[in-house]
């Protein structure tokens, strides 16, 4: 794996349980609407344990979070609330507690798979790498 896994561009592939998760974490019918099915493209750069992950939008909105694996950063939900959080590092995982729910993401055959948890609410979404 070495320690530059994560680096590299993803566009969105596929997801499951947007609608019920979208509705768990209380999301605004706008940004619902907005993310369904859209080719969110996810650049992630990694130097060591430091992270840069930018979420492209259309339209052009973009939503980039810095932050160091074990260090308390300030971080922005898929809504834009600021929060702050401690990311950490399991199992080749990036494991993080967002205000209402559990995310982790990994690099599983090439492939950027994002999994949610709110409230029993299961969200997975695939993003294939493009660079």
């Amino acid at each position: 794996q070495g320690n530059m896994a994560f680096t590299g561009k993803f566009e969105f592939e596929a997801d499951e349980n947007y609608d019920e998760f979208v509705k768990k974490i209380g999301l605004s019918s706008d940004k619902v609407e907005l993310g369904r099915n859209c080719k969110i493209v996810t650049e992630v750069l990694q130097n060591g344990n430091d992270f840069t992950w930018t979420q492209h939008l259309p339209g052009g909105r973009t939503t980039t979070n810095t932050f160091t694996i074990g260090k308390e950063a300030d971080l922005e939900t898929m809504g834009g609330k600021k929060f702050k959080a401690t990311v950490k590092m399991e199992d080749g995982k990036i494991v993080a507690d967002f205000p209402n729910y559990h995310h982790t993401a990994e690099i599983c055959g090439g492939k950027l798979v994002e999994i949610s948890t709110a409230s029993g609410v299961v969200y997975k979404r695939t993003s294939k790498k493009i660079a």
